[in-house]
């Protein structure tokens, strides 16, 4: 059950057999919430998370803390995120290494998810001084892929967001090859957005690269049903496509609609009071 769990949130993306079943495991809860989330099922992600935030294991604490907390940031909700992300740093601030693990669910990987979750609610809410040093204590966290990754698009994002775009393409790029190592269906897609939206607001001359990387990160979310991205890849891909943006738009409202109705009641208004959701 463990191994499907993990390639459903981590690997090629194909959930496993029995995506309704709840598992035994505080971990197996973990992975299941996560791939839960990948495909905007933010309501019976938050159900599994919010037991696993009571549990007597704080590094898994620690993770479903953090893992809410994206799934809040995920529907514009950056100061709810930025409270869940405290309680996730809270539980592993002083727990020992312990056993590694190969995706960074071990204490070193939850420290470096809160502190990038951390960084990433800091940037959505336009506190790019405190967004950089948050990152810049997470760098010393990077000994997994999926932190290397993740920092990655919060470094593209920093910049981006301090209108130095170029700055961001090294960070993009980095995140990109280290997902595709890994074979992580969902963060190649996320990266290729991040690196396509960089791109292009670095240099108009990129265009041609950068619609690709939307149209390919698009395919891929639609083809693994990430709807938590599809949306986003729908309304980034509007933007580069002149004779059917209406149609792109359009198709990118139905997604966030049918995500919203699997939101549990806090995700929809976080979406409804968030500037960074569309209405």
């Amino acid at each position: 059950m463990e191994s499907s769990l993990r390639s459903a949130a981590f690997g090629d993306g194909v959930p496993p057999p029995s995506p309704f079943a709840v598992p035994a495991s505080p971990r197996e809860r973990l992975l299941a919430a996560i791939g839960l989330g990948a495909r905007g099922r933010y309501a019976a992600a938050a159900t599994l998370l919010n037991g696993l935030r009571a549990g007597k294991e704080p590094v898994v604490a620690s993770l479903a803390a953090s893992t809410l907390a994206s799934h809040r940031r995920q529907l514009g909700g950056h100061a709810a995120a930025l409270a869940l992300d405290g309680e996730a740093l809270a539980q592993v601030i002083k727990e020992p290494p312990g056993e590694p693990d190969p995706d960074g669910l071990d204490a070193e990987g939850a420290r470096a998810d809160a502190l990038l979750g951390l960084a990433a609610d800091n940037l959505g809410r336009g506190r790019l001084a405190a967004a950089r040093r948050l990152l810049a204590r997470a760098a010393v966290h990077t000994g997994n892929w999926r932190t290397r990754t993740r920092a990655g698009w919060v470094g593209a994002e920093i910049e981006l967001a301090s209108n130095i775009s170029a700055e961001g393409i090294a960070p993009a790029e980095m995140a990109l090859e280290t997902a595709r190592a890994r074979g992580a269906a969902r963060h190649v897609v996320k990266s290729q957005l991040v690196l396509g939206v960089t791109i292009v607001n670095a240099s108009s001359a990129e265009r041609d690269r950068a619609k690709a990387l939307v149209e390919s990160a698009r395919e891929a979310a639609e083809r693994c049903e990430f709807n938590s991205l599809l949306w986003v890849a729908c309304l980034v891909e509007a933007d580069f496509r002149a004779g059917h943006a209406d149609e792109y738009r359009f198709r990118g409202a139905e997604l966030l609609h049918a995500v919203l109705r699997h939101a549990d009641p806090c995700g929809r208004r976080l979406a409804r009071e968030s500037p960074w959701v569309p209405r």
